[in-house]
């Protein structure tokens, strides 16, 4: 979807790069903090009594789970949605309506192909924070990095362009995944010393 979102794909359908990728941006965000708030409203709901610690170790098992998922010999993604976003939209939308509606769709997280078990730690992590207000900033946080990547098309203004962005995607995939298997190394252990500290 991403090389379809490009300055020179965008001319070619008589749209703006400019005007989508904004509206992708929002989208995108608005998408992880409505998913975040969801999550933490239903934290709040089922969590009532349960206090810090066990909250942390919770945060632990779902952050261990979403590593294990990621590091499961040859799985390409975790399980979840299998869909894409509908391409037909690209020719049947004004850009600032595809743009917000994939983002929206991308932020939200679980609307499309989950790609990492991060995915389900963070909807975990949103949700055992108890408060819809934190569960809108982890979503929030979420929906913008996600987004991020697109901002890499700014340069393909032609079919070179284009070409060295699929290599430079390709050559990204196997570092961003070792990256994200990091990030939740991380988490999981930040989250046992501060399971130790209390």
């Amino acid at each position: 979807m991403l090389a379809s979102i490009t300055p020179l794909g965008e001319r070619g359908r008589r749209r703006r790069w400019a005007v989508t990728v904004p509206a992708f941006l929002l989208g995108s965000a608005l998408g992880g903090l409505v998913v975040g708030a969801l999550a933490g409203a239903l934290g709040d709901l089922l969590l009532d009594g349960v206090g810090a610690t066990a909250r942390l170790a919770l945060l632990a098992l779902a952050v261990a789970v979403g590593l294990g998922l990621d590091l499961l010999p040859g799985r390409t993604r975790a399980p979840g949605p299998r869909r894409q976003v509908d391409e037909d939209w690209l020719t049947e939308y004004r850009e600032w309506v595809y743009g917000a509606g994939y983002g929206l769709q991308l932020g939200a997280a679980v609307l499309t192909q989950v790609a990492t078990g991060a995915v389900w730690a963070m909807l975990a992590a949103a949700a055992l924070t108890g408060s819809p207000a934190a569960g809108a900033a982890v979503g929030l946080g979420f929906g913008v990095v996600r987004a991020l990547p697109l901002l890499a098309t700014r340069r393909v203004q032609d079919p070179a362009g284009l070409a060295a962005l699929h290599r430079r995607t390709a050559a990204l995939a196997a570092p961003v995944r070792r990256a994200t298997t990091l990030v939740l190394a991380g988490s999981l252990a930040g989250v046992v010393l501060a399971i130790g500290g209390t």
